[in-house]
């Protein structure tokens, strides 16, 4: 038999809304597959009589069709679900904890348009599916094998909705936060994208006593990451200057990403809010073998920077799950992304915009300092980043022409210090190249060349 293909991306299945693999059927396969693979896996439910799922969404307008798919593939197997509604993603995670179940799922495709969806999994301690588990899911999704599995009467499983998983979740963020300091005296605006986080974080920033001027929080299950949020930052950055505001937080459709502004409206993303926690966190002791995670597209500037303040910084492959697996394995305690999924694991177990940016506002108020002047702590290598639509994802290696000009370009820039990444996203039908190096002119011309490349060959 040929192998089925594979719908788990980098962060769960994703896709266009309706269109597989993001439909009701194969939700309904996937909630029977999870159910069934997650009552064998969880060591902890040994002794319950009963095994439940928690599941939570963002705010799309296809999230209620996936939910009552999904949740009845998990019944139609025997075990129970728990509906949260919408939280954000890192919300998801530590009620999934709280409430002791045998997983958690969202249903969310993060930062992409409203149009899109995904389902995302978490393990019974709030942590990513590993490999060898979305494999399990996968196999019994296209084998059929459970198809005879068929609990009948009393063993079926049951659906009911938790109300308080909003305050768990408010009272978790706010625990990574200094007992005994407040934010009184700070006015920040925040921009939550009409997604997840439309009541969590202004509840939080509030209840920690900041003045907070809010906008992206009339989700209409259409609007989510429109002109908005993390996605869109020159609103934060615009509204920061209109207000006089000491801070920007921008989130993302599920809030696991946090896009930040100082005072003056200029844009702080996760490489600077890494050097930023990283290099305070090395002089306070507290950073964990002296390591900060990235991946292979945050900025040079930052391993610089936390080199020589004594520390060290590993790369991994593009995907907050990734960074996530080598924190998990090694032991470390910070790690995260450029494009803002930050995980501090002694307060959050996944990517949590809402504590990233508690973690900063908690530095600037230790340190008496605005956000401008604590970014000054490292320096920006120059890089460009391009996206470039495809129709379709063959390997690079079959582009010849566009890994000569690839070539070429890293002959131009590796003697100086700069590199070359050409990728293709995990979730969206884009090709991503990053150049970094000390000559912005160079960087932007042999962008222009091979994304032009790109284009003639596979562009969408």
């Amino acid at each position: 038999m040929a192998s089925p293909k594979r719908i788990f991306g980098t962060d769960g299945v994703r896709g266009r809304a309706n269109i597989e693999p993001v439909t009701a059927e194969t939700a309904l396969k996937l909630g029977r597959a999870a159910a069934h693979v997650f009552k064998r896996h969880v060591g902890q439910a040994k002794d319950r009589v009963r095994h439940r799922i928690v599941i939570g969404k963002d705010t799309r307008l296809s999230g209620y069709m996936l939910e009552n798919a999904i949740s009845s593939g998990i019944l139609s197997m025997g075990v129970d679900v728990v509906f949260i509604g919408p939280l954000p993603s890192p919300g998801v995670a530590y009620v999934t904890r709280s409430l002791r179940a045998d997983a958690g799922i969202v249903i969310t495709a993060s930062h992409n348009p409203y149009d899109d969806n995904g389902i995302k999994f978490f393990r019974a301690d709030g942590y990513k599916l590993d490999d060898t588990i979305e494999g399990e899911i996968e196999d019994l999704v296209f084998s059929g094998e459970i198809e005879n599995i068929r609990p009948t009467a009393g063993e079926i499983g049951k659906a009911v909705r938790v109300d308080d998983a909003i305050g768990r979740y408010v009272e978790q963020a706010k625990s990574s936060f200094p007992r005994g300091m407040t934010l009184e005296g700070m006015r920040i605006v925040l921009d939550c994208g009409h997604g997840a986080a439309y009541r969590t974080s202004p509840m939080v920033l509030r209840e920690l006593g900041a003045d907070v001027i809010s906008f992206g929080t009339q989700p209409n299950g259409t609007n989510i990451n429109q002109d908005c949020g993390s996605m869109h930052p020159g609103l934060i950055a615009s509204k920061v200057r209109e207000y006089r505001a000491d801070i920007g937080i921008a989130h993302d459709g599920d809030a696991d990403r946090v896009i930040l502004c100082d005072e003056n409206g200029a844009l702080i993303d996760g490489d600077d809010i890494l050097a930023i926690a990283g290099l305070q966190m090395l002089a306070e002791g507290t950073l964990a073998h002296k390591t900060v995670v990235a991946t292979v597209m945050s900025n040079a500037g930052l391993d610089a920077a936390i080199t020589a303040a004594g520390g060290r910084v590993l790369r991994t492959q593009v995907g907050d799950k990734h960074v996530i697996d080598l924190m998990l394995a090694e032991g470390y305690t910070l790690g995260g992304e450029q494009s803002g999924h930050l995980i501090f694991r002694e307060h959050s177990t996944t990517g949590d915009g809402l504590v990233a940016a508690l973690q900063i506002l908690s530095a600037m108020k230790t340190r008496d300092l605005p956000l401008s002047v604590m970014a000054k702590c490292w320096q920006r290598f120059p890089q460009v980043v391009t996206n470039v639509k495809v129709r379709s994802k063959p390997a690079f290696e079959e582009l010849t022409d566009v890994l000569d000009l690839v070539a070429q370009a890293e002959a131009e820039v590796k003697p100086k210090g700069g590199r070359v990444l050409l990728r293709y996203s995990g979730t969206e039908p884009k090709a991503r190249l990053l150049i970094e190096g000390p000559d912005d002119a160079v960087l932007n011309q042999w962008s222009e060349k091979i994304c032009g490349c790109i284009r003639r060959q596979i562009g969408a």
